[in-house]
Order: C-alpha cells, then structure tokens, then sequence
C-alpha cells in the first residue's frame, strides 16, 4: 500500500474507475438518440457506480463483512459495464479499440477489487 490511504479518492482503484466513466461520459456522447434512455444511460450509470460503490466501501471499512460485501457490490457494477460495453461495440457505437481499450481497463480495476475482497485484512480499521 505504501502511503497512507486516507480518502477513497486516494486509491488507486477509485482513480482508474472514475478516469474510466469520465471516458465512457465522453464516448457515450455520439451515441444515437434512441439510446440515450437504454444503453447511453445504463452505462453511464453503472460505470459512476463503480466509484459510488468504492466510496461506500470505503466508508464501512470499520465492519469486515460490511466492507466485503459493499465491494462485491462495486465488482457487479464494474462487471455490468463491462457488459454494456460489448454491447456498445456490437452495436457499431464503440470502435473496438475504444471498447477493448475500455474493457481491458475494467479488467483491470476488477482485479484491483477481487484483490482487495480477499485480503480485507489490509484495508479494514
């Protein structure tokens, strides 16, 4: 961990999600109109309820299984857009690089839950 986390907009994690659903904001702006109430909407939210959910989680570091289970909710909702992504990309809204790209750094923040859900010990108070 290195330095003191004292903030959840100081993990590393929060970061790449909330740099990754100010991209996905920024790619969802060329979708069609038609989808702004479908697909626009709900991969806009899920992606910002990655970083709600790690704030959360944060905050209820104090209780172990209060923390673990309000990250499982974070590693859904990362799982989710990951999902809404491929869908953008089937749909032609995406190029593949920008969905890949996008998807490869879901991966990415989900390994850095996945590690933090099954070592707890390191974050908890």
């Amino acid at each position: 961990m290195g330095e003191k986390i004292k903030y959840h907009t100081d993990l590393e994690v929060y970061q790449l999600a909330f740099d990754a659903a100010m991209g996905i904001f920024e790619d969802t702006k060329s979708f069609p109109k038609e989808e702004v109430y479908s697909l626009t909407d709900q991969i806009r939210r899920s992606s910002r309820s990655v970083c709600a959910n790690l704030a959360e989680a944060w905050r209820k570091r104090r209780y172990q299984a209060a923390f673990i289970n309000s990250l499982s909710h974070v590693e859904a909702e990362a799982a989710e857009t990951q999902v809404w992504l491929s869908f953008s990309k089937e749909c032609a809204y995406l190029s593949d690089k920008q969905a890949d790209a996008l998807i490869r750094n879901y991966d990415r923040i989900l390994g850095k839950i996945i590690t933090m859900i099954k070592q707890p010990d390191k974050w908890v108070l």
